[in-house]
């Protein structure tokens, strides 16, 4: 009897590692079945390979989602289960004339994870073009839905969109004045899924890393990096024929483009939306984003570090770098821990809506090199209530822009709401300001307690921010 034991968990332990096992494969032809698989463990052998458009048309890549009647293609469906897929070493260039080589579609996906825990890992995915190759549709580089899937150490290149070059001067999508072939690199949909020591080399008017429909995503240890332009270069292609100057430099904001401005050319390096649609186990959802966290990430010269407004739950930041962003952080409530943010191209911390309130913020500023380009003139914007923000620095003495102030209250100044009459104003707040840069409280402040190493200008009502002589710049305040 104990024999027949013993020959039974051999065979079992012989029948797990057989259906563990890797499995290496040497061609996309032979890699594309797995996809579909349960339990599979495959390695595409090192090397390079090209996705091109007579592929497409040839038939070799012709799986397709539908998800609340949007129909897409995608070239890579994960649509197994309790998977993993080895890509290191790999390079999967995708000619740009892919985006357009599929019909009667809605959207165009490279990636895309409908399945369950899931680990597709080390992918280099390059888009082959130039950045004004774009979709006639909407295009993604990957897309999450499902559940508990890991995207884990992808290089991500992408390129090709419409129109490319003004940032969101034009427009972003609905209201626009020159239409928009829109292109974003990872939409991070589904449930629990995780985007993981990640870098997006972003040259297209799209998202890095965006969610929509998402329960609980983590996005972590990942590197974004975007391009930055002046509107002042812009407005410079004033008689050329551009498609910039055609429009007459007429904005969507209602008003010519104005200079002073540094403007990326994609839109947020890690956003969060109220809205969306996802596939999980099959069902269809509707719904917002709640839950998120983002841990250790960088973003550099994005329109955004972290901007996490429109989500819902709890919403936690940590161990997160914004460089050389128009904005660095703006997640309305929740948390940002430990991270930090220059002020060359705009404040390191933003609140989008009177409404919002219970932020908890720590952000550490830093130095740059080159010009400060900085349209609103100011290190960091708040409105709203029961925030508490501390901020600090790493900016050595006498370096501080004093040009930048800390704004409580009062118009942002931001590039697409100049000129316009907010009247915002901040209560119930504690803002403890360690640096150098002045705290201006606006005439609509009230209710605002806390210390300032600068000079404090207060037109509020009811305030108690005081400077003081203090070096406490990189201790945190309890």
């Amino acid at each position: 009897m104990e024999q027949k034991k013993w020959l039974l968990l051999v065979l079992s332990l012989m029948i797990s590692t057989t259906i563990f096992a890797q499995q290496e494969v040497n061609s996309i032809e032979e890699l594309l079945p797995y996809l579909k698989q349960n339990n599979a463990n495959v390695k595409l052998a090192p090397g390079t390979y090209t996705v091109t458009a007579k592929d497409v048309k040839k038939g070799k890549f012709k799986e397709f989602t539908n998800i609340l009647n949007h129909k897409v293609y995608v070239l890579f469906l994960f649509q197994g289960n309790n998977s993993t897929y080895d890509f290191t070493d790999v390079t999967i260039n995708v000619e740009t004339a892919v985006f357009n080589a599929f019909t009667d579609y809605d959207d165009f996906y490279e990636v895309q994870t409908i399945g369950n825990n899931n680990v597709i890992k080390n992918m280099t995915l390059v888009d082959v073009g130039t950045v004004y190759d774009y979709p006639k549709e909407g295009a993604c580089n990957i897309v999450m839905d499902g559940a508990n899937n890991r995207i884990e150490g992808f290089h991500v290149s992408t390129k090709g969109s419409y129109p490319y070059g003004y940032g969101e001067t034009f427009g972003k999508g609905g209201r626009n004045v020159i239409k928009h072939y829109k292109h974003s690199a990872c939409l991070v949909r589904g449930f629990k899924n995780h985007v993981k020591n990640t870098t997006v080399i972003h040259r297209s008017y799209g998202h890095a890393i965006f969610m929509q429909a998402a329960d609980q995503p983590i996005i972590e240890g990942c590197y974004v990096e975007g391009e930055m332009r002046s509107s002042d270069d812009m407005l410079a292609e004033e008689g050329t024929g551009s498609d910039g100057d055609k429009a007459g430099f007429m904005t969507y904001w209602g008003y010519k483009l104005p200079s002073g401005y540094m403007m990326c050319l994609g839109e947020e390096g890690i956003r969060a939306y109220n809205g969306g649609e996802t596939v999980i186990n099959g069902k269809e959802y509707k719904r917002g984003t709640s839950n998120p966290t983002i841990l250790n990430c960088t973003v550099k010269n994005m329109r955004a570090g972290v901007t996490l407004t429109h989500a819902t739950g709890k919403k936690y930041v940590r161990g997160t770098t914004a460089i050389g962003c128009q904005r660095g952080f703006c997640i309305g409530s929740g948390d940002i821990i430990d991270c930090y943010a220059d002020t060359q191209h705009g404040p390191a911390l933003g609140v989008d809506y009177e409404r919002d309130e219970g932020m908890n913020a720590e952000i550490t500023l830093l130095p740059y090199e080159g010009k400060s380009y900085n349209g609103m003139g100011c290190a960091a914007m708040v409105i709203g209530s029961n925030h508490k923000v501390v901020l600090k620095s790493l900016i050595p003495e006498g370096k501080t822009d004093q040009d930048l102030t800390i704004k409580i209250g009062g118009n942002n100044n931001s590039i697409g709401m100049k000129g316009k009459d907010q009247n915002y104003y901040a209560g119930n707040n504690i803002i403890h300001n360690f640096t150098a840069h002045p705290l201006e409280l606006d005439d609509n402040a009230k209710s605002n307690h806390g210390i300032s190493a600068s000079e404090v200008t207060d037109e509020g009502f009811n305030n108690h921010i005081f400077k003081k002589d203090i070096q406490l710049q990189l201790k945190t305040i309890k």
